[in-house]
């Protein structure tokens, strides 16, 4: 074809242009013929010239870019370009983003892998592989003529006018170097798994008007005018960011997170219309560091769409009067300048930036790339602290990886996460030298809780507690004097606190001369340093006899560099006396002050596994979360520490006389050896149909709304739901857990000298809080008839003889049975309960997840209590107990509320202040989720189908059981149902320890008899199944199995079951 022939071709249109071009590129991609069309290119760029004539007549113009008008610019003086209608054709802010890039010292792109975004013709792209040689420069443009137009010009700028290769200093070619491809985005790199250490772009920042025309398919063949759109105009990309306009770089720098490389940059070209604190935070908030390189101001035309969003929202964009002007105008303002003829510009700026935490930033984006993607707009990794950083980064990527990786949250034993321990064990033993395992560490909700627990351990007749550490304790053990027991006729379980000085010689007299059974105190800051106020401690309660807690909190600190602790000190040479312990709360977090952990050491195994079962029946479980939290920042630490070479001293043992110290209370002996807590597994895995925890998958909306609730910044606590809603005049209490909240009513009960009534077929869980904490407990009987329902003849019965009844009941849905109690029949128990002016406590925590419906007919407690209240006793009050873990399948995340409407109870209940409290992330996420939960669709959806999956359970479960010789109480609702042997009586051979199940060895077997007490041993030692026996659910015989486990452990319990039955048969 000749010059005449292709002009004319071009003059037809803009598509016929593009088609005269691409055949032209042909020739271009072929050996044979590229010197012949590289000629024929530079003939064509003479005869026409740059001129606007040629590209209105032609459509198409070929033009000189100079490049030796940039500081400090080495190498040929000028690139050779084409643009044609349907492309984005360089314009004054691409020079100024090129300008931008050379401020950048040469270093930043030699040898490097690197990527243009929204490449245009290419002569960005060009251009950086000209001046600073990089390994590779891939130009991406999501419109297929752009590409076209700058594989020409790369061939155009590889050869000279005749034809010849071009060689830089490394003898290479542009052709060598750069590459073009059709990308939406990075999306290119993505599917070629491109690793890039460079991003830099020039991406269109203003919403189409027309944004119906943004989603047609984009092809080479399409018209110009959309083509062109393309490189002008963005489309909404559901960030926070399309507000702004900004939407499609915010697409494109986390996609960018995807592939850069841990050290890579990201330089990008910023229109300042938002802002330039929106422009910085779109980086900052998701993990960069910005630097601003260059900036300079940009004429504007139209900007009606601007004035449009400055309507409807509080925001305010940022124009100038004139190019000179430095005070910014908002877009209204600026429009009316315009329209009287004033020119308006906006700022352009040039923007670096670089993650601070890559890996972490990266786990981040990936989970929530992981079908997460509408939680984005809550992350915000802006902080200008880098101490809060370096804490919140890493803690996000890690539950990330658990959220992502994990389908439901797993069992943790009740003394601590077992990582957890390990990593606080770690820290003593990496920074403080003090050899310790996960076995000598128990962790608790709050010091405060730990404290209280450990004294109820004891119930000691007298402690001195140091007077900073007592704020939280029960006001009657600040009151009582149990000095004049004998004289007053108290109670022998009456424990009372004295306060006393920190300073160790005040402390150490009290000691001397009061002689408590416990000691718990803190060290006094300038006696911190050295261990002699410890020692001197030490000696004192071991000459009396006293147990001593030692609380490091004030001077323990969460540092790569943490002070000198003379106590940790002492413990790195000498182990700790069994009759002391330390005690630590961590509180010195950076970014949440009312998020506490705490955890105690002791290296006495009875204490250890005593205060592991104690934090078990009063607390349930500290909060998982919170232990994930604090993990990171040990983790954390412990990577930043090398490793000791030296090996550690051998720890010298200082023989003393040894002196009988207080033991653990009787009630509390006789609980702890009786109720049937966990299981430890010994290193062996057991299946747990014992523990009232959800396993089964947690939904991606929970999921997504813990995410977000750490996600956020500058949350206010705007939680306040009325979860008695059916009571009047409450007041909501909030709690990690349910049975931290039933224990203070338990204290209630017996400040009020009541007693505690339980029906046969109770949570043993809260059986157990009665009995330790000492109430008076009695057991009203129920029958197989009903169900084991406590019935209204049955209460009356027993509330007749009874004063100052306070009655347990697990509704609507009951736990153990899962069986349902009726409007009707929980009317007629009130009914009774309001003759004898009983405290009634209705536990809801099992609630929500009933999938047997015929004749139920619901629940409307409040209509009950309107009938009763005027007729009742005065003293009759209910009491409304919940939890939301299980009716909003949070599984590990707890959350537990108490509705009280009783003023004197009210009153009573805030004399016991040591309470685990939600977090603001835990109370965020609840929020959520009950709102959520409110809606058709989504959350309620799948809680109907976790409903289904819980009846098919229990239907598969009882076939199971009555296969294999017991008889099944069918349930209707709930997690658990209840079952009893037909095999008990019968002997079988069980293991010494669960690490020996399963290994055949004669010597490691016993043979026990199965009875009610023994059934669950039985089971666990020869199974690995993990079940409640009758002892448990109070009621003779009946053994309790939880369903909510995830699917594999679920059908390894069954065939636990099938297993059990053979061992029995034989």
């Amino acid at each position: 074809m000749t010059l005449e022939e292709f002009l004319k071709q071009c003059e037809q249109s803009g598509d016929a242009a593009y088609a005269a071009f691409k055949s032209l590129l042909e020739k271009l991609e072929d050996p044979k013929t590229r010197t012949e069309a590289r000629v024929f290119l530079s003939d064509l760029q003479s005869r026409v010239g740059s001129s606007d004539d040629c590209f209105r007549k032609y459509h198409f113009r070929i033009q000189d870019i100079y490049l030796d008008r940039y500081e400090g610019y080495q190498g040929r003086k000028k690139l050779t370009m084409m643009v044609i209608p349907s492309i984005f054709m360089p314009e004054d802010w691409s020079f100024t983003f090129y300008e931008g890039l050379n401020r950048h010292p040469d270093s930043i792109f030699k040898e490097k892998t690197v990527a243009e975004l929204g490449c245009g013709n290419g002569w960005i792209t060009i251009a950086i592989a000209e001046k600073w040689l990089p390994a590779k420069v891939y130009g991406l443009d999501i419109n297929p003529r752009a590409v076209k137009v700058s594989c020409i010009n790369l061939y155009m700028n590889a050869f000279d006018e005749k034809g010849q290769p071009i060689y830089d200093a490394e003898k290479k070619t542009l052709l060598d170097r750069v590459e073009f491809h059709e990308s939406d985005l990075l999306s290119y790199c993505r599917e070629h798994d491109i690793k890039l250490e460079r991003i830099v772009g020039c991406i269109p920042q203003i919403l189409n008007p027309n944004p119906e025309a943004m989603s047609k398919m984009i092809t080479e063949n399409a018209s110009e005018e959309f083509l062109h759109s393309l490189s002008n105009y963005c489309a909404l990309q559901g960030f926070l960011e399309d507000q702004f306009g900004l939407g499609l770089i915010a697409r494109a720098v986390e996609e960018g997170i995807a592939v850069i490389k841990p050290t890579g940059i990201m330089i990008f070209n910023m229109g300042g219309r938002p802002g330039q604190g929106v422009c910085r935070h779109l980086f900052e908030r998701r993990g960069f560091r910005v630097t601003r390189l260059w900036q300079t101001k940009a004429g504007d035309t139209d900007i009606s769409a601007l004035v449009e969003i400055e309507k409807n929202s509080p925001h305010r964009f940022e124009f100038f009067m004139g190019l000179s002007g430095d005070q910014p105008i908002c877009a209204r303002t600026a429009w009316a300048y315009g329209k009287a003829g004033g020119r308006i510009s906006h700022g352009l700026s040039v923007y670096s930036c670089q993650l601070r935490q890559p890996n972490q930033v990266k786990v981040i984006f990936e989970f929530l790339r992981s079908g997460f993607q509408e939680i984005s707009s809550s992350l915000d990794l802006s902080f200008e602290d880098d101490l809060v950083a370096d804490e919140k980064i890493p803690f996000l990527a890690y539950l990330s990886s658990v959220l992502k990786e994990n389908s439901c949250f797993p069992y943790e034993p009740p003394a601590g996460c077992k990582r957890f321990r390990n990593l606080i064990a770690g820290f003593m033993k990496t920074y403080h030298h003090i050899p310790l395992t996960s076995d000598n560490v128990v962790v608790f909700p709050s010091r405060t809780v730990a404290i209280e627990n450990a004294l109820r351990l004891f119930s000691p007749h007298l402690a001195i507690v140091d007077e900073h550490l007592t704020r939280n304790l029960p006001r009657k053990w600040l009151t009582s004097l149990a000095i004049e027991t004998a004289e007053n006729g108290l109670s022998d379980d009456v424990v009372t606190v004295i306060e006393a000085p920190r300073q160790s010689d005040l402390m150490i007299e009290l000691i001397k001369r009061l002689k408590p059974q416990v000691v718990v105190t803190g060290i006094a800051h300038f006696e911190a340093v050295t261990s002699s106020a410890f020692v001197q401690l030490l000696d004192a309660t071991r000459e009396i006899g006293s147990r001593l807690f030692l609380d490091i909190s004030d001077h323990f600190e969460l540092s790569s560099l943490p002070g000198t602790i003379g106590v940790l000190k002492y413990l790195s040479g000498t182990p700790l006396p069994s009759h002391a312990a330390i005690l630590c709360g961590l509180v010195k977090n950076q970014v949440y002050s009312d998020l506490e952990v705490a955890f105690v050491i002791s290296e006495e195994e009875a204490i250890l596994k005593a205060l592991s079962k104690t934090v078990e029946i009063l607390e349930g479980n500290t909060s998982l979360i919170s232990q994930y939290y604090y993990g990171c920042i040990f983790h954390e630490l412990l990577s930043f520490q090398l490793t000791d070479r030296h090996p550690h001293l051998e720890r010298r043992s200082e023989k003393s006389k040894s002196v009988e110290v207080i033991g653990f209370a009787t009630s509390a002996i006789s609980v702890l050896s009786n109720a049937e807590l966990s299981i430890s597994d010994e290193g062996y895995p057991l299946v747990r149909m014992d523990v009232d925890q959800w396993f089964l998958p947690v939904p991606s909306p929970v999921k997504a709304a813990i995410f977000e609730s750490f996600a956020r910044q500058n949350m206010t606590d705007l939680f306040r739901p009325n979860m008695g809603s059916q009571l009047i005049a409450t007041q909501n209490l909030f709690s990690d857990c349910s049975q931290a909240l039933f224990s203070k009513l338990v204290l209630c009960c017996i400040q009020e000298g009541g007693t505690m009534c339980f029906p046969a077929g109770s949570n043993g869980n809260y059986v157990s809080v009665a009995k330790f904490l000492k109430a008076n407990t009695v057991h009203i009987p129920t029958n197989s008839e009903r169900g084991f329902k406590l019935t209204e003849d049955i209460l009356i019965k027993a509330l007749e003889t009874m004063k100052k009844p306070w009655v347990y009941i697990s509704g609507p849905t009951i736990n153990p049975t899962g069986l349902l109690y009726s409007n009707q029949e929980m009317e007629n128990i009130l009914s009774a309960c309001a003759r004898f002016g009983a405290r009634v406590v209705i536990d809801t925590s099992f609630s929500g997840l009933e999938f047997e419906y015929a004749g139920w007919g619901g629940w409307n407690l409040g209509s009950c209590l309107s009938k009763i209240s005027s007729s009742g006793n005065p003293s009759f009050c209910v009491s409304l107990l919940g939890g939301l873990s299980l009716k909003l399948l949070s599984g590990a995340l707890k959350f537990a509320f108490l509705a009280l409407n009783e003023p004197i109870l009210i009153e009573a209940f805030h004399s016991f202040p040591g309470l685990s409290k939600p977090h603001c992330t835990d109370k965020y996420t609840i929020k959520k989720l009950l709102s959520l939960r409110e809606q058709k669709g989504g959350l309620l959806d799948v809680a109907m189908e976790q409903i289904r999956i819980l009846e098919n359970r229990a239907k598969c479960l009882k076939e199971v059981l009555e296969n294999c010789g017991w008889d099944v109480l069918r349930p209707c609702a709930g997690v658990s149902m209840v079952a009893k042997p037909s095999f008990l009586g019968k002997a079988v051979k069980v293991n010494h320890s669960l690490k020996h199940t399963g290994s055949g060895e004669k010597d490691a077997t016993y043979e026990i008899k199965l009875t009610d007490a023994s059934l669950r041993e039985a089971i666990a030692k020869t199974t690995g199944l993990c079940i409640n026996s009758g002892s448990w659910t109070g009621i003779p015989g009946y053994c309790r199995f939880t369903i909510a486990l995830e699917e594999s452990e679920f059908e390894q319990a069954l065939a636990c079951l099938v297993k059990f039955k053979s061992i029995v048969d034989n």
